[in-house]
């Protein structure tokens, strides 16, 4: 088949990384067209991620994949759009919703930002929990009179969660969620989190981040009726934090339920879900989606990044929880630059162009 044509915006940064990594190879999607900010236009990509000691700044690890190395990163708004299927939009900055905007005006755009998030008939879907949500799409187009439509990954800290808590939710009734993140220092954008803040040190408060959790679960876990997304019936508390781990994000989660659970029942339901997950056999999708460990030692991060190559979440510690009737607690696992940034927007797009929204 004819690969689809893509962009990726903010090619330059850790997360535009991620993207061109998980985009190597790809069956379906080939970047033709890069964009970063004024300061990389005009260069080719191996030389726009050099700073200015000459040392290539690349995040990811490993290669830089060959076919991306000679391509001249553009500025946005030199792409030529007619000759894109799709746009992966990796900007960190407040630029993201103009540039977005633009984009979606003719070309759908799959994006990690925030811009969008919490309009209205702009889903937050995560691949495999929400699927049908993507139906907005189609309203969103509609109703801004675009040719594409904006499409964007929630923060990475909800991901986890709100994958963790749908099978809990459609079989047992999650009422309330109280959850405490021990985050990634890699979690923390542009800016980053210094080196003497977080050695031997654990910081308590990630601005806006419970916020963003509290709204972004209930809208993921709620239900599309008559084109509008009406929230999950759930209450979400959460205290998150920052801790001296590289890569992935730890999450401690207690939940009360409407209906009686135990241990083996979640395990129960967790496996079955993996056998009837609906982004089994797409590309980026790993082979269990679900992880769930009876070892009370488990998940740690420099165990579970690996598995699925960063895509599959990991449970452990679950025990019933006897502060609800019906209750459970356990600690998740989920890898905040794979699952919860570019390669889960790649695919966010894949689940997308299966269903022939792409």
């Amino acid at each position: 088949m004819d690969k689809k044509r893509v962009a990726i915006i903010g090619v330059t940064g850790s997360v535009g990384q991620e993207f061109v990594q998980s985009l190597n190879n790809h069956p379906w999607f080939e970047v033709t067209q890069i964009a970063a900010s004024e300061r990389s236009a005009g260069k080719k990509y191996l030389d726009a991620i050099r700073d200015p000691s000459g040392i290539v700044a690349w995040d990811v690890g490993g290669e830089i994949p060959e076919y991306i190395k000679e391509m001249t990163v553009k500025r946005i708004d030199e792409l030529d759009v007619s000759q894109l299927d799709l746009v992966f939009s990796a900007v960190e900055s407040e630029a993201a919703r103009a540039i977005e905007t633009k984009m979606a005006a003719d070309v759908p755009v799959v994006s990690t930002s925030s811009a969008y998030r919490y309009e209205e008939v702009v889903p937050i879907l995560i691949p495999g929990i929400n699927d049908e949500q993507s139906d907005l799409l189609d309203v969103q187009k509609k109703n801004r009179n675009w040719k594409g439509w904006v499409a964007p990954l929630p923060n990475c800290t909800t991901t986890g969660l709100a994958i963790t808590l749908k099978p809990l939710l459609e079989k047992y009734g999650a009422k309330k969620v109280m959850m405490t993140s021990m985050q990634a220092i890699s979690g923390g954008g542009k800016s980053g989190v210094s080196a003497m803040g977080i050695t031997d040190n654990i910081l308590p408060y990630i601005p806006k981040e419970e916020g963003k959790v509290r709204i972004e679960t209930r809208k993921i876990l709620g239900k599309l009726v008559d084109g509008k997304i009406v929230d999950a019936d759930i209450r979400v508390s959460c205290t998150c934090t920052r801790v001296p781990v590289i890569d992935g994000h730890t999450e401690s989660v207690f939940v009360e339920t409407s209906q009686k659970i135990d241990p083996l029942m979640a395990k129960e339901t967790y496996n079955q879900y993996n056998l009837n997950s609906s982004v089994t056999g797409l590309p980026s999708a790993p082979a269990q989606y679900y992880a769930f460990h009876e070892d009370p030692t488990r998940p740690q991060p420099r165990m579970e990044r690996t598995v699925g190559d960063g895509m599959t979440t990991t449970i452990g510690r679950v025990e019933t929880e006897e502060l609800f009737e019906n209750g459970l607690k356990y600690m998740l696992f989920s890898h905040n630059k794979k699952m919860g940034s570019a390669k889960g927007a790649v695919l966010l797009a894949e689940m997308l162009y299966k269903k022939g929204k792409i």
